[in-house]
C-alpha cells in the first residue's frame, strides 16, 4: 500500500518516528512530495537553529532510506483539483502523482472523503491508521513502538512511559492498543 504522509504527520517527531518505524518494517511505502518536505522544514524552526538542523538531517536520511518516496507533481495536476482549503492541493496531487491509496494527515476538514474518493483515494487520520497496523501485525508495530520509546527516552532524559508517549503524540487508540 502506497500512502502519502501529510506534513501535519511528519512533523511532529514521536509521531513521525512511529510511522516510518512501521513502513520501514514493511507495513506500507511512504510517499511524501518536496513541498511536503519543505514545510516540514519551514515548521522546525519554532524549534530554533538545533530543530532545523535536526529536521534537515532527518530530511536527508529519508531521502537515502526512501529515496522513491519523494513524488513529482505535475502542475497541470494541481490546477485541476479542488479541496476546502487551496494551500492543501499540493497534498492530493502528490497523492495522486504517486498513485498513493491512502493520505495520513490530521487535516480530516480539509480533505473531504468524497472528494478524494473521485481520485481513488481515501484518508485517515495517524492514530487509526497505525490502529490498523497494529490489528493486522500487533508484534511489529510493538517492536517500533520500543524503539520510539528508547528513543524518546535516551533523548529527553526521561523516563516516558508508552502510554503517555504515545498520548502526547495524539496516538491515543495505539498507546492504549500497546500497553494492554
Amino acid at each position: 500500500m502506497k500512502v502519502l504522509l501529510d506534513t501535519c504527520v511528519i512533523y511532529p517527531t514521536v509521531m513521525r518516528q512511529m510511522l516510518l518505524g512501521t513502513a520501514r518494517q514493511g507495513a506500507f511505502t511512504p510517499l511524501w512530495s518536496a513541498r511536503i518536505i519543505e514545510e516540514w522544514q519551514r515548521a522546525a524552526v519554532k524549534l530554533g537553529p538545533e530543530g532545523v538542523a535536526q529536521a534537515g538531517t532527518e530530511a536527508v536520511l529519508l531521502q537515502a532510506a526512501w529515496p522513491t518516496a519523494q513524488v513529482v507533481v505535475p502542475p497541470s495536476l494541481q490546477a485541476r483539483l479542488w479541496l476546502p482549503d487551496p494551500a492543501d492541493i499540493h497534498v492530493l496531487a502528490a497523492a495522486i502523482a504517486g498513485s498513493a491509496d491512502l493520505i495520513v494527515t490530521l487535516n480530516a476538514k480539509d480533505f473531504p472523503r468524497n472528494v478524494l474518493a473521485e481520485e481513488g483515494l481515501s484518508r485517515s487520520d495517524p492514530d487509526a491508521f497505525l490502529y490498523g497496523i497494529w490489528q493486522a501485525q500487533p508484534e511489529l508495530v510493538a517492536g517500533v513502538g520500543d524503539v520510539v520509546l528508547a528513543e524518546a527516552n535516551r533523548l529527553s532524559g526521561r523516563d516516558w512511559e508508552m502510554r503517555a508517549l504515545l498520548k502526547k503524540a495524539r496516538l491515543p487508540r495505539l498507546a492504549k492498543a500497546l500497553v494492554g
